[in-house]
């Protein structure tokens, strides 16, 4: 039997619930109670239960979610008139939407059999094709490759999550590394 499509109050209440999950993840990861979650989306626990049987099912459908967003943001990036501020102004999204987030370290891998392995590696190729883009247009230096810049995220991913507390850290190290990704 396919699934039927959620009415509207119930399609507004799993993307709070969605919404909630992320911030609750991203701040004390995985080991918030599915309560606290209901709590923040204003939602009962029967709520969150009804649409995510499991932690492990609501943390998956918040990665899919964060995920898919961002791979679209990425995707608008791309037509983009200027390649440089294009790829420049992506990474400065990707740092507010995951600089402190543990879990877009681990959608960006190395990947694990988990529901966001594809969107991961989606995700890895339209970064891909934005950093050429902003290579054949002299903004970013060509011996950087993609590898290379997931494992430079990925590091200030995870810097900045261990010492969030020292807070103009973030600013600094991005400027560092878009610094260190111009083309002199």
């Amino acid at each position: 039997m396919p699934d039927r499509p959620l009415r509207a109050d119930a399609r507004r209440n799993r993307e709070r619930v969605l919404a909630a999950a992320q911030e609750a993840f991203a701040a004390e990861g995985i080991s918030v109670p599915l309560d606290e979650i209901a709590r923040r989306a204003g939602v009962g626990a029967g709520t969150v239960y009804r649409h995510f049987p499991t932690k492990e099912a609501l943390f998956e459908a918040a990665m899919v979610d964060r995920v898919e967003r961002m791979t679209g943001r990425a995707r608008e990036a791309l037509t983009a008139d200027d390649a440089g501020d294009a790829f420049f102004d992506f990474l400065q999204h990707m740092v507010a939407g995951g600089g402190v987030k543990r879990d877009l370290v681990d959608a960006l891998g190395p990947q694990r059999a988990n529901a966001y392995e594809g969107l991961a590696r989606e995700l890895q190729t339209v970064i891909g094709e934005l950093l050429s883009r902003a290579q054949q247009a002299g903004a970013v230096r060509t011996d950087i490759g993609l590898e290379d810049l997931m494992t430079i995220l990925k590091g200030f991913f995870v810097a900045v999550h261990i010492d969030n507390a020292n807070s103009g850290l973030q600013e600094r190290a991005f400027a560092v590394i878009t610094d260190g990704l111009r083309l002199r």
